[in-house]
């Protein structure tokens, strides 16, 4: 009789060690080891496999811990040295390439890789390790990579600005797996590694969940949400007849808007329309809302399907032609914002 699948995460971390990352060099160190020691928790939490591959560039890739169990890892202190130009296409090219040869036998593997850089690519033509040395040849190559990837592989780079996001687009990178980090001190990099660390929850929860991989790692919003991800997440549809959605015509505070629509407030049973980028604490539940049909869902495994880790985080509206996202109000003042609606819980 064969047993349940092991979940088996290889995840690899791709870092940008060219001269202008010098004097960030010690919370580069210190950002990888928490997104380490992140990583080990999650995996026993979650009781999964997960295995650590770090590749460090600048006019050549190095890469410095091959799929290492993560559980066993030292810290990156003696391995990351900055200096040199940023050979960003090569260190991808050969991550991915030399990741694909790894075993996946016996197992639902997955691959999730993270490449940080504070520049624009600027050596690959002259590296050894890139398979070419024309320029679009290069660029080609990347594209042509990240399109014929398998559905169990999640590609994702951080990039300083909107240049390296264009680059980045231009090399194939799925827009929702770009994002951009402020390059110029310890504090961008921290809420860079922030930004890792919520996407790779999001990823080993919807491990759990049957996802094998993302092309929308980095959004946290309501353009995550469509009805494979709801179907996937095990949403629970709420019956219709344990809900009201109420339009809200004024500003008002939302415990009056409730009580003036002729209903009782009761606390934590009225949830606003997220209508701008905002902090929604752990304890918050989340509904989702089908517009088509008004259809609620609800669950904690709501937060889970927005990519929200079980702490406080920032989460954006993104327009959805499809789904509005609602959170729950535990404040009698919260103040409604006009032309929204109030989703109110009836049972």
């Amino acid at each position: 009789m064969t047993g349940a699948q092991n979940y088996i995460n290889h995840v690899a971390l791709v870092l940008d060690a060219s001269s202008s990352m010098s004097h960030l060099s010690r919370k580069v160190v210190e950002v990888a080891d928490q997104q380490i020691a992140y990583l080990a928790r999650r995996s026993k939490e979650l009781d999964q496999e997960t295995r650590v591959t770090v590749y460090v560039f600048a006019d050549t890739v190095e890469c410095v811990i091959y799929d290492k169990d993560v559980l066993r890892m030292p810290s990156l202190k003696q391995m990351y040295r900055a200096g040199g130009m940023t050979a960003l296409l090569a260190a991808t090219l050969k991550s991915q390439r030399e990741l694909a040869q790894t075993a996946q036998l016996y197992g639902d593997h997955s691959f999730l890789t993270f490449i940080l850089t504070d520049g624009q690519e600027n050596a690959s033509h002259r590296c050894p390790d890139a398979p070419t040395r024309n320029a679009r040849a290069l660029v080609d190559a990347v594209s042509g990579m990240i399109a014929t990837q398998e559905d169990n592989w999640t590609l994702a780079v951080l990039v300083p600005d909107q240049m390296g996001k264009r680059e980045a687009t231009q090399c194939g990178f799925p827009k929702d797996n770009i994002a951009i980090w402020d390059a110029t001190s310890t504090q961008g990099l921290e809420e860079a590694g922030q930004v890792i660390q919520e996407a790779t929850e999001k990823f080993m929860v919807g491990r759990t969940r049957g996802i094998r991989g993302s092309r929308a790692v980095f959004s946290t919003g309501a353009e995550a949400v469509n009805q494979d991800t709801i179907k996937a997440a095990g949403l629970t549809p709420v019956d219709a007849s344990g809900y009201e959605l109420i339009p809200v015509t004024r500003d008002a505070a939302i415990r009056d808007w409730v009580v003036e629509s002729g209903h009782t407030y009761r606390t934590g049973g009225a949830y606003y329309q997220l209508s701008k980028s905002e902090k929604v604490q752990a304890r918050k539940q989340i509904a989702v809302l089908e517009k088509k049909t008004d259809q609620v869902y609800t669950g904690p495994e709501a937060r889970a399907l927005l990519g929200l880790p079980d702490a406080e985080v920032r989460v954006r509206p993104d327009h959805n032609d499809d789904f509005t996202i609602f959170v729950q109000s535990t404040s009698v003042n919260r103040k409604l914002v006009p032309n929204t609606r109030l989703l109110l819980m009836t049972n």
